[in-house]
């Protein structure tokens, strides 16, 4: 009220004075109480207002039952001192907040403010919708990190998922392959068991005979020494009585003895047997030049054309005809076949041998075939006469490879035995065994037009043998591994050889050195071979591949396509084509 004087607020422990204001300024209304309402009618309208009330209710409960309203709650809107005063509490400005409180109440009881005047709801509004729409930028913000985590995370887990799937395929496909050669090699060692068992025999049989040869050799000695007191005696006897006697007899004895050796020197000549040649015939392609294979003149070298399942087992060599575009191939399943390419049509089929095929080789006229195998024996195969025509069981030991001279009368073969030998076709015998190597005789070639044979063995050396005379004419030192095959090229200046650890070296005839080493390690070199140029080198590897070497540019191709290691490979005459025969049953032809 007016008569109010303070400050406000007001602080604790003051008084406030209030003054009187004149008696009789203020004038009041007189109400009238009306006693004349009865008891009755006071009942009455009391009776009457609880049944309106009672209807009433069961109304409402009626409706209540069909439907309960929801509880709303209304927000008053704030008044501006209000909004004012929380504002300066909030920021605790307690000075602003008196002077602000006595200037509005001045103005109020002045009556300078009406109508206070509401603080607008949108400024409210607004600032909730700001701060929600800095909630929902923050949300917005945090799901657009989730996202992109989420998609880092699905490329991650993709990516690891295709390597896993390609890592899970490539241990399927080894699996599947090693079944593959477990069972292949059950196979190889089935058919090693009885070659095995014969062998324990064979050597039960030689020990057996090595006993008896002691013993036999043990009283011959016994007789000799008998023989030689009582000579002696009887020649001291003889020498006092008589010494015209002796002379003639010892003359007697001793052309005895000549006659019995002219004899046995006489025994050793076959009528049959050919003439070794005395001197080296002439190679006509010394000097002529010779075709490139294509591999070097055609962009991108060979490409696979054609490929065939030969064998049922590995295929271990193969030889290509002299005149015509037929291959022979000799495999682990104890059979040769002879095939026309490039169609791969099948020609003949041989069978003979009792164990694996190692080595074959055409004869220079194409009629025969010459196959080396486990069985110890070496078979000359006719084709007009459709059978086996020869069969020489001289070695001991498993054969590894053929060789035929170029005259066609004698057939060379290497062995296991540490030995080579060298065959008479007509008189069907062994004309010389070459002795030397302290190990496997693993290939051997002629020299083309010559009686020089070469050798490569398991000794790591290769040796040069003059078949007139049986003896060793040049020997190569340089491999420290097992050599696995040796080669001439057409003109007979270079010697191609390759062992067991993938170390191909080049060799210069005339000179007897090494020209070139080449290392293709850890795998294994099987064989390798020149084309007819020269020029350029076909090394088979067992990383079933066939590396293409060419020799003046030093540069390497491989050709990829076989399941397992690569045995032989061949050029054909004109370059053309190479053809490769595989561990994984497989003829492959690259043109």
């Amino acid at each position: 009220s007016s008569g109010i004087n303070a400050e406000w607020p007001l602080r604790p422990g003051e008084q406030v004075e209030i003054e009187d204001d004149d008696e009789g300024s203020d004038t009041f209304e007189e109400i009238k109480y009306d006693d004349d309402l009865s008891d009755s009618e006071a009942e009455e309208d009391l009776e009457t207002a609880l049944r309106s009330m009672q209807q009433t209710f069961q109304t409402e409960g009626i409706e209540e039952s069909k439907e309960i309203p929801k509880a709303t709650v209304s927000r008053r809107p704030e008044v501006v001192d209000d909004f004012i005063r929380n504002f300066l509490i909030r920021y605790k400005m307690a000075r602003t907040l008196d002077s602000f409180q006595r200037e509005w109440y001045e103005l109020q009881q002045s009556g300078g403010l009406d109508n206070p005047e509401l603080v607008p709801d949108c400024y409210v509004q607004n600032e909730e919708l700001e701060n929600k729409v800095k909630f929902l930028q923050k949300e917005i913000e945090k799901m657009r990190r989730g996202v992109n985590k989420a998609g880092t995370q699905y490329i991650k887990m993709k990516k690891e998922r295709d390597y896993h799937r390609m890592h899970h395929r490539r241990i399927v496909q080894e699996k599947e392959k090693l079944f593959t050669d477990i069972r292949r090699l059950k196979k190889h060692y089935q058919s090693y068991e009885p070659a095995l068992e014969e062998l324990k025999n064979k050597y039960e049989t030689a020990m057996r005979e090595k006993m008896l040869t002691k013993i036999e050799c043990e009283k011959n000695l016994g007789k000799i020494v008998n023989l030689t007191s009582t000579l002696s005696n009887y020649e001291s006897v003889r020498a006092s009585t008589n010494e015209t006697v002796t002379k003639p007899t010892k003359e007697v004895e001793l052309e005895g003895l000549v006659q019995q050796d002219d004899k046995s020197k006489k025994q050793f000549v076959h009528p049959k047997d050919s003439a070794i040649p005395t001197e080296n015939g002439v190679n006509p392609y010394l000097n002529s030049s010779l075709p490139v294979t294509c591999h070097l003149t055609r962009p991108g070298g060979y490409r696979q054309t054609e490929s065939f399942k030969a064998h049922d087992l590995a295929v271990s060599s193969m030889a290509l005809h002299p005149f015509r575009d037929v291959v022979a191939t000799v495999s682990d399943d104890t059979t040769w076949k002879m095939w026309s390419v490039p169609d791969g049509e099948l020609l003949l089929t041989g069978r003979g041998h009792s164990m694996w095929i190692g080595g074959c080789a055409f004869h220079p006229d194409g009629t025969k075939l010459a196959t080396g195998s486990g069985d110890t024996s070496v078979k000359v195969w006719d084709f007009s006469a459709g059978e086996c025509v020869r069969t020489f069981n001289d070695h001991s030991h498993p054969v590894w490879s053929v060789a035929w001279h170029h005259s066609g009368n004698f057939l060379a073969s290497s062995s296991m035995d540490n030995s080579s030998k060298l065959f008479d076709v007509a008189s069907e015998r062994c004309r010389c065994t070459f002795r030397g190597h302290s190990d496997s005789v693993n290939s051997l070639t002629f020299l083309p037009y010559s009686n020089i044979l070469c050798t490569c063995s398991a000794d790591k050396t290769i040796s040069m043998w003059d078949i007139r005379t049986g003896l060793c004419a040049q020997t190569f030192y340089g491999h420290v591994n097992a050599i696995n095959n040796v080669n001439f090229n057409t003109s007979g200046s270079a010697i191609v050889s390759c062992d067991a650890y993938g170390i191909v070296k080049l060799w210069d005839v005339r000179q007897v050195v090494e020209i070139s080493s080449y290392d293709f390690e850890p795998h294994p070199a099987n064989s390798a071979t020149f084309d007819t140029s020269g020029s350029c080198l076909a090394i088979c590897s067992n990383d079933g591949t066939v590396k293409m070497l060419e020799i003046e540019k030093n540069k390497v191709t491989e050709l990829a396509g076989h399941e397992d290691g690569v045995q032989a490979a061949v050029f054909s005459r004109g370059g053309e084509m190479l053809i490769s025969a595989s561990s994984d049953t497989t003829v492959k032809i690259w043109s």
